[in-house]
C-alpha cells in the first residue's frame, strides 16, 4: 500500500503519443491503481516526449528530481523503461538520494539497481582483500606499518568539508529559490508568510521539520550571496 509523499513522471517517446495523449493515459492508469489506498499525497506530475536513450535531454526528468529533492518525495513512474535503461544513471539517482518505484516492478529500485550496488561492493571487497593481503606481506619482511592514528583533520581536509557542505547548501538554496519566487508573487510579503505557504504544500526543511521566518530568511540570504538565479522548476 502506498505511502509518503511522490512526485510522478510520465514519458512518450514520440511528439505524436504526446500530443495524442496515447501512451499517457495508459501511464496515468497504472499510477491511480498504484496509489489506490493508503495515505499518500501527489507532490507534481511531470511528463516527457523524448527517447529514453538520453538521459541528457530531458528537462521534465531533471525537474521531476529537483520536485523529489524539495519535498523529500519518492519519483513514480508507470514502467521501470520509462525512467531509463542506463545503469549509470540509475546507480546517480540512488547516490543522490532519490528513490523512485515503478508500478509494475516495485521493488525494481531495490533489486535491479541494489543488484549492480552488490557487484561494484563486490570489487570493493576484493580490493580490501588484495591490500589487506599486501600489507601482510609487507609485514612478515619487516616492514614497520601503520602511524599515529589520531583522527587529527588538517586545516586543507577541513576547508573542503566545509566547502562540500556549502555547495550542498547552495543546491538546496537553488531548488527552493523558485518555489519561493512563485510564493512570493502570489502575494506572500512576509517572511512567516512564506514560511506558512512552504508549510501548506508539504516542503520540508533541509533537516526535515517545518519552515519559520528565520529559515526562509536564511534560504534567501543564501542565494543572494551565491548569485543564485530565479528559475521556474515547474515551467
Amino acid at each position: 500500500m502506498a505511502q509518503g509523499k511522490f512526485v510522478t513522471y510520465l514519458r512518450v517517446s514520440t511528439k505524436r503519443q504526446g500530443d495524442s495523449g496515447l501512451g499517457l493515459e495508459a501511464q496515468r492508469a497504472a499510477v491511480e491503481t498504484y496509489l489506490n489506498g493508503g495515505a499518500w499525497t501527489v507532490c507534481g506530475e511531470f511528463v516527457e516526449v523524448e527517447s529514453g536513450k538520453s538521459d541528457v535531454n530531458r528537462p521534465q526528468l531533471q525537474r521531476a528530481i529537483q520536485a523529489c529533492r524539495i519535498y523529500g518525495a519518492k519519483l513514480l513512474i508507470a514502467k521501470f523503461d520509462r525512467l531509463s535503461r542506463d545503469a549509470h544513471f540509475l546507480l546517480g539517482l540512488e547516490k543522490a538520494g532519490i528513490e523512485f518505484v515503478a508500478t509494475d516492478n516495485p521493488h525494481a529500485n531495490r533489486l535491479t539497481v541494489g543488484i549492480m550496488a552488490l557487484v561494484a561492493d563486490e570489487e570493493r571487497r576484493a580490493i580490501s582483500a588484495r591490500t589487506k593481503a599486501a600489507l601482510a606481506a609487507a609485514k612478515a619482511r619487516g616492514v614497520k606499518l601503520g602511524g599515529d592514528r589520531g583522527a587529527v583533520l588538517s586545516a586543507e581536509a577541513k576547508a573542503k568539508g566545509a566547502q562540500v557542505r556549502q555547495a550542498k547548501a547552495n543546491s538546496r538554496a537553488a531548488d527552493l529559490l523558485p518555489v519561493i519566487a512563485e510564493i512570493r508573487e502570489a502575494g506572500a510579503f512576509t517572511l512567516q508568510a512564506v514560511a506558512d505557504a512552504l508549510n501548506a504544500r508539504g516542503i520540508p526543511t533541509a533537516r526535515g521539520g517545518m519552515w519559520s521566518p528565520v529559515q526562509v530568511q536564511r534560504v534567501e540570504a543564501r542565494a543572494a550571496s551565491a548569485r543564485i538565479c530565479v528559475r521556474s522548476c515547474w515551467t
